[in-house]
């Protein structure tokens, strides 16, 4: 639910994009799908291999059961699910509404010979009542792009944390990887139904005599 204030907020902070439209994201993976097709490059790791091996190096910290049910908001290309099975885990769920992605990361998991590891077209903004009792949730990006929608960053933001607090179950844990809110905005946005549990450091710069974090990565804990 948004607070006072906040939806005026996020309409000066950011503007629709068509980065927030699923024609954009089904034209890209078509594309990507085709050059897969026709040379077998993967394309696009977003934010880079590191922004995966920061997750990683987190749940090798925390000890994270390698059985623990995961679900990767977004998969795109299902490049983080093959990092994850790498790592050892083995109950792996992909979702994306973009039936290219969800071809391309069925053909790239074939490939690699993960062909078990489930991946499925679905708008996490609208998930089925049944589709819960995740461990752990992991967003890198995706949250970006549905809050760049035309409909309205309030509206979408109130609809991903109802979907994310039904697909996590009590305990579980929640990892975003962001480019567009800062940690103070997104503790505010999860500040119902979620704790935060703690920030991953990611690389800061300095430009104009401020320093900042062009990435924000949060952990929150799903609570009653």
């Amino acid at each position: 639910m948004s607070k006072p204030g906040q939806d005026a907020r996020l309409q000066e902070d950011f503007s629709p994009s068509q980065l927030g439209t699923k024609e954009y994201w089904d034209d890209a993976y078509q594309r990507e799908l085709d050059t897969f097709r026709d040379i077998g490059d993967v394309g696009e790791i977003w934010f880079g291999e590191e922004s995966m091996a920061r997750v990683l190096r987190w749940l090798d910290k925390k000890s994270i059961p390698t059985d623990s049910a995961v679900l990767d908001i977004g998969t795109g290309n299902g490049l983080f699910l093959i990092r994850l099975a790498e790592h050892g885990f083995t109950n792996l769920t992909g979702i994306d509404y973009s039936a290219a992605s969800v071809e391309l990361a069925k053909c790239i998991l074939e490939k690699e010979g993960l062909s078990g590891i489930r991946v499925k077209e679905m708008d996490f903004l609208s998930c089925p009542d049944e589709f819960s009792g995740f461990n752990l949730c992991i967003d890198k990006g995706t949250f970006d792009a549905i809050t760049l929608n035309a409909d309205g960053a309030a509206d979408c933001e109130a609809r991903y944390t109802t979907a994310l607090r039904g697909a996590l179950r009590v305990g579980g844990l929640f990892v975003i990887t962001s480019c567009n809110w800062t940690k103070e905005q997104l503790l505010n946005i999860f500040s119902h139904g979620f704790r935060f549990h703690e920030e991953l450091p990611t690389p800061r710069f300095q430009f104009g005599g401020k320093t900042g974090n062009a990435v924000t990565v949060l952990i929150f804990e799903r609570i009653p």
